[in-house]
């Protein structure tokens, strides 16, 4: 394995982050309930583990702050734009394969 210095390391993975997001703000036809059913997480809880981050380091930070910041505009928004209702298989699916 290539050795990188511990910034190089950060560098790209904050590269490799900020380009999962910006995939994920251009498919806005991918539903959160496809991305929890195929890979067992969502553009929530990318969110999520942001906030956590940045409340690690000590910055306070709400709920709709980091999604906004995954989502590109607040969440609410975003759900009036481009969420659609679950399919029951899409539910059936969820339930199934859910984090427990």
């Amino acid at each position: 394995m290539t050795e990188l210095s511990k910034q190089q390391r950060t560098e790209f993975e904050a590269a490799a982050f900020r380009r999962l997001v910006e995939h994920l703000r251009t498919r806005s036809d991918v539903q959160n309930i496809d991305l929890m059913n195929l890979a067992g997480f969502c553009r929530n809880c990318l969110s999520n583990w942001y906030r956590e981050a940045a409340e690690s380091a000590g910055k306070e930070m709400s709920k709709e702050d980091s999604r906004e910041i995954i989502y590109g505009m607040p969440y609410e928004e975003w759900r009036e734009r481009f969420q659609s209702d679950a399919s029951a298989e899409q539910k059936d699916g969820f339930e199934h394969n859910r984090p427990k």
